[in-house]
Formats: structure tokens, sequence, C-alpha cells
């Protein structure tokens, strides 16, 4: 994970190009180029840009705009009822195969699902930014362009009522249902982006296809967190085998490790690999080399499309994507079982598509299980199977799934709907987020269940709390550090974790080491004795919360500012019935700058992992300024240690941390790689300590120029303010019925 999160800040990470090179990166690689920027003059330096990536500069709808709003004005049928006639509108620009756009539609939508990683919850189809590089050029998307362009009459006409985020699975839903498959339901809610997130990790290689992310290249267990996907430009796996070498069993230890990382368990990961490759095929009838430059390379007049085929019609039966090249079922047109048929009753082999790629096909089918031609009318086509397929019948564990859901269809179907729900939703969040009529009823163990919530405090019964918590013994920084603690798991990037729920209590976030086990036990029994006394509801999570905040106001007040935190009740607790404790593994804090904690050493810099930490929780540059900032002089510090505590008040909510790391009275010596002495000139006393996450707020630009506003004498009230403004933001992360 640390070396990732170096390459995550010190690469500027780059749009994938291929304009430099005359070959498609379908199958040959194309070289790669990095954005010339001021910056990269010192490599070296802290990049912020990653805290500011979605600026609302960027968005032309305004920040006024409601998404939730203007989806409830959608009507919903009517765009599906669209969505199915689309399916079987052939375009000549860009024919259907067997007159049916479904394939195409159901790829674009997993695909901008499948790049859900759980490490950090980054990827899916959340935002839409498969619209945008690199994701729109990956070599794995080639000709998605198209499936954008034949729904854009559709998101033309219902307008900003749908995202195209929504858009595109929706897409794909109505893809299968008009195809005879029938989902379980679909969620709105995912709101577009209007900027590449250029700030993704997606693999440090420099080559489309290219292939370092292992430790040990030779174990697939050893690909680097947080990636999924085997390559550069791939959803999942290589479809000719690992480093394209067919081998059913060395790839089946490919896709079990990526469709884990993309949250799927071994069932569900046949079931979606054979509903996925029920219907559809895939395209390789042509010269891969011949192909046009991807969307962001190429020239102007193609507007935005790429892979021009200068061949024959450059379509239709000219097709060229994977390079692979034909159909997996006989009757690819619309659902059927004939996918664990053919897979599991013929013997295959390795031959080459017309492209040169490696695929398997049936040896001696009979002539009546192959499919037609997707264009060429009476022709019939051997079917053909990627090395992932393969891995289903090969892989001992695989093959018991596959032939369970052979043997029954209608389980296979209830499984692969499950799973195809759950790919599709998986990064959407909680269910509180979900839009629409189409929602399912039943709750999903993935999808966080928290109770509903059945009582409101008022604003007496507020306070009345707040004096108890203040006076049950529990000390001012003890209350903070676990309000803290149970609220910076949220991502903003999947919107899960938070202090919702007050999962800080089960396990496994009890015994996590970041969140110190002792003093957490301690401060829940004195949370849940008031709560037993307290004659009214209230959940352990509002406690929490309220007791954090209540500790903020009392620091304030000593510091001369009389205010208020805004505290909003409504939280409940979950149980461990609700709570999958291996999936919330991955939440597990290795680090936290807002308390000058690292687990151990890392190749990343302490800075380098605030900002990946400030990031998932959603939060800016000024906010994680005078977060930091508050946090020391309030002595939040993991274990009470004194680094950065640069007061001599310490729980007084002052600005004391940024007048003195400004003042040139001091100097700074290092004295080891994450610690660093602050020396008093006149005395050459030591008068402080500090870590890297300390002294970036003086060294960086940027950081030191936040840190100059608050260290000014006109601003020690707007500080508190703000810190107080930017603490309730963190609170709130996961309040979606509050935040907007």
């Amino acid at each position: 994970m640390t070396k990732t999160i170096n390459k995550y800040f010190t690469l500027q990470y780059i749009y994938m190009d291929n304009s430099k090179s005359g070959k498609c990166p379908v199958i040959h690689g194309a070289n790669t180029d990095n954005n010339s920027s001021v910056i990269s003059w010192w490599p070296n330096a802290l990049n912020l840009d990653i805290l500011h990536q979605h600026d609302t500069k960027t968005n032309p709808l305004g920040q006024a705009f409601n998404y939730p709003e203007e989806f409830k004005k959608l009507d919903l049928e009517a765009l599906k009822n669209d969505l199915k006639k689309l399916m079987t509108d052939s375009q000549d620009w860009w024919p259907a195969d067997w007159g049916h756009y479904g394939g195409l539609m159901i790829r674009m939508a997993w695909h901008s699902a499948g790049t859900y990683r759980t490490a950090d919850g980054r990827g899916g189809s959340g935002t839409g930014n498969q619209r945008f590089a690199p994701l729109n050029s990956w070599p794995d998307n080639v000709n998605l362009d198209k499936a954008r362009r034949l729904l854009w009459p559709l998101k033309q006409k219902y307008g900003n009522k749908i995202s195209w985020a929504d858009l595109m699975i929706l897409a794909g839903n109505m893809a299968y249902e008009s195809m005879g498959f029938k989902t379980i339901g679909f969620g709105g809610g995912r709101e577009d982006i209007w900027h590449p997130e250029k700030d993704i990790f997606w693999g440090a290689e420099k080559d489309w296809l290219g292939k370092d992310r292992y430790t040990n290249k030779s174990d697939e267990a050893t690909l680097e967190n947080p990636l999924a996907a085997v390559q550069m430009g791939l959803i999942y796996v290589n479809p000719e085998g690992v480093d394209g070498k067919p081998d059913p069993l060395k790839t089946a230890q490919a896709v079990r490790i990526t469709f884990k990382r993309m949250a799927m368990n071994d069932e569900e990961t046949v079931a979606l690999t054979a509903g996925g490759h029920t219907v559809g095929k895939t395209h390789g009838n042509g010269d891969a080399s011949i192909l046009g430059l991807s969307p962001e390379g190429a020239p102007i007049e193609e507007q935005g499309c790429g892979w021009k085929n200068p061949k024959g019609k450059g379509n239709a039966e000219n097709t060229v994507s994977s390079g692979l090249e034909g159909a997996w079922t006989t009757y690819p047109n619309k659902w059927n079982n004939t996918y664990f048929y053919l897979l599991l009753t013929y013997d295959w082999e390795v031959k080459n598509s017309p492209a040169g790629a490696k695929q398997w096909e049936p040896i001696n089918i009979k002539e009546e299980d192959k499919p037609f031609d997707a264009h060429l009318p009476g022709l019939r086509r051997n079917p053909i199977m990627t090395d992932a397929d393969m891995a289903l019948k090969i892989d001992p564990e695989y093959r018991k799934i596959a032939e369970r859901l052979y043997k029954d269809p209608a389980y296979f179907a209830e499984v692969f709907a499950r799973a195809w729900f759950k790919l599709t939703h998986r990064d959407l969040g909680p269910k509180s987020r979900y839009l629409g009529a189409d929602v399912p009823k039943e709750d999903f163990i993935w999808q966080d269940p928290i109770p509903t919530v059945d009582y409101t405090l008022s604003a007496s019964e507020i306070e009345y709390l707040k004096s108890k918590v203040l006076n049950c013994g529990l000390t001012q920084t003890e209350l903070i550090n676990t309000a803290w603690d149970s609220a910076r798991t949220f991502r903003s990037s999947d919107f899960r974790g938070g202090s919702n729920g007050a999962r800080i209590r089960l396990a496994p976030q009890i015994d996590w080491e970041a969140n110190e086990p002792e003093r957490l036990r301690k401060v829940l029994d004195k949370l849940s004795n008031i709560q037993a006394e307290f004659s009214m509801k209230v959940s352990i999570a509002d406690l929490i919360v309220l007791g954090g905040s209540a500790a903020v106001e009392k620091a304030a007040q000593t510091a001369g500012v009389n205010l208020t935190v805004p505290f909003i009740s409504g939280r409940a607790d979950a149980t461990d019935e609700m709570t999958d404790i291996e999936s919330f593994e991955v939440l597990e804090p290795l680090h936290d700058g807002y308390r000058n904690w690292l687990k151990k050493e890392y190749a990343a810099k302490p800075e380098e992992m605030l900002l990946d930490r400030t990031q998932l929780m959603g939060l800016t540059a000024p906010e994680m300024t005078v977060l930091i900032g508050g946090m020391r002089v309030l002595g939040t510090n993991y274990g009470g240690t004194k680094h950065g505590v640069l007061t001599d008040r310490e729980g007084v909510l002052s600005n004391d941390f940024f007048v003195n790391l400004t003042n040139m009275s001091y100097r700074w010596e290092p004295v080891s790689e994450n610690l660093y002495s602050i020396i008093e000139r006149k005395t050459e006393k030591i008068k402080w300590t500090a870590t890297r996450v300390d002294l970036v707020f003086g060294s960086n630009s940027i950081l030191r120029a936040y840190a100059e506003v608050y260290a000014q004498d006109d601003n020690k009230e707007k500080f508190i303010v703000d810190f107080v403004k930017a603490w309730v933001k963190v609170m709130n992360s996961d309040r979606f019925d509050v935040m907007k």
C-alpha cells in the first residue's frame, strides 16, 4: 500500500494518450508521456491537486444544482422504454450485432462499474468518469465511445434529470431486460463529474497493457494495493491469459484476486463471468495495428471518437475491439443457458483470432450449437472462450460452482441478478442514497445497513446530554479522539465508513490499533451508562459525536469564543448481524496525520499519506489545514505524544500552532526521518518537537499561505469558526439526510 501512495503523489498522473504513436493500443501497446507542468521542475514537491480535482468551477450546472431533486422529476418508466427501443434501433454509422445493442451496452455498464476497488473505494460507476481520460481511452474500453454516442439522444432528451453515470448503468439493466433477463432493480443517485480524475492511481506503468504492479510477477497474490486490475488499461484480467499466455489455472489465480479486490466472492465471480458472457460478442475481425488513435488522441474531425478502422466498413463484420473474435453462446442476442453447456460439454483448444489474439475454440462442435454471424446472414461461426472463461472449467473450485449453476438455471439467474446489482451499485454507498422507484426493498449486507432512527432530540435534551457527557469523568481529549476515530473512516470514494452506525464499538473496528482500544472501551462504557440512564432514546453513535463536539465547544469557550458546535441527532447503532467484518477490514487506518500517527514506517512520506486520507474524507486543503492546527493544540495526538503540539496551553482551541510554526524566532533541526526539533534561536533550547506532517504546513508554499492566514492576529476567531465548520463536516460526512 505504501509504495502505491508514494507513487500516487510523487507521480503527476497522466492522461494515457497514444497520440505519439501510430500503433493501436489494443494489441501492440503505445507510449505515453507526462503532462507538462511547472510542478515537474520540482518533482519532490507536495502536489495538492488531488484536493482540488472536483473544483466547482468545472461544473457547468452551478453550485445550486441539486441532482436528487432533478431525478425526482424523471419519468423513469418512459426512459426505460426508450432505452429498450434503442437496443434494436440499429444505426448505419455503428450497426448493432444481430440487430441488438445489448452486448455493447452491457459492456459499457460493466466497465463503468468494474473499475471499483475495495482498498480505497475509488473507481466504479458513481461519477461517470468513463467519459474522460484516461478511462475513455483505455485499451479495455475500445469502442465504448460508440455506446455513449448511441445513448446521447436520450441524454439530450432527458437532460439534467438523469446523469451520465446513472444512464450508463440503467442502459446495462435495460439491455438485459430487452434480451429476456429480469434484473432485481436500479438505484439512481450517481452525480457526474466534469473533469478527469487524473490524480487517481491506476498503476505506475508508462505503456498500455504494461505490467509493473507485482512484487513477484509469478505470484498473482502480490498485486500491488490498491489496484485490482492486472495490467494498465484493463478492467480485470488479460482475456488471452496471464501475460498474454493461455494458462487457465494461472488465470484462475488472477481472476480470484482481482474479483476479490472488487468485492466479489467465488460464486459471484463465476455468475458474473457467465452472465456477462451469455450475450454479446468479442470483436477482432481485422488488423488491430491499423486502427486509429484513441478518443483522447484522435484527430479533431473525429469529434471525440477513437479507434477508427480504415478497413472495409470499419464496423459491423470489420469491427476490432479486444482482438478476440466471436460469441460465447449459441444465442448471443438473448438471455439463454448455453454458456455453461458449451463450456462444460465440449473440449477446447487454443487458436488465433483474425487479429492474432489467443482464444479458445471448441473441438468437433455440432453445427446447431454454433452461433450465427453477427452481421452476415446464414453464416454460423465457432463460439469462443477467453482464458478467464476456461478458468471456470479448469480451476477445481470454480468448476464446482459452474456445474451447480449449470444444473440449476433458475439459481444461476438469481445469483447473477444479485451479483450484477452489487457490481453496478457497490460504490453508490448506503441504501439511503439510492433514488427512484426501482430500488429493491431488500437490504444487502454489502450496503452497510443501519437501523431506521425513530427519535429526535430537542435542543434542551441536547444540552442536557452535553452536560452529562462533559461531567462523566472522561477527558476532553478522550471525547474528541473517540468522535474523530469514529468519523474518520468515511470515504467519499464509495461512501462507506463514518460515525453513523457506531461500528467503532463492533468488530473489527473496536480492536484496531488506530482506535486505541483501551481508551475506546473506557469511553464506550461511560457513554453506555449515560444512554441507559437517559429517559429518552439516544444512540451511542449520536453520543459519540455529541461528546466530541461538546468538548470542542468547551475548548473554544476556554479560548474566549462562545459558540455552539452544531449537532443534529439521527444516527443509529448498527448490529453485528448488519456488519460484514471482512469487508470493513479495508477501512482500517494505517496512518492518520490528523492525530500524528503512523502504524509503522512506510515508503510514502507522511504528508503524502495525509493528502490521501484528506481526499478520501472529502476535505479541502484549507479544511485540512485548520483541522491539523486545531487537533494539535487540543492535544489529540495518538498515544498523547507532544509532537506538533506547538502551544503552552494545550486543550485550548487557539491558533498557537500556526503562530509558532511561522515564527522565525525558531529554527528546525532533523532528529530522524520523521522527527524534528524546534529550537529557540536566542537560547538554543529545544522548545517543541514536530513531524513532517506538522512542518509541511510551513514548508509547502500553498499550505504556508493557509497557515499564515490563521496565524494572523485578526484571525484568531476566524480560526475557531473555521475549525468548527470543518469539524462538523467530518462528523456529518455520512449523514446523507442532512448533507447535500
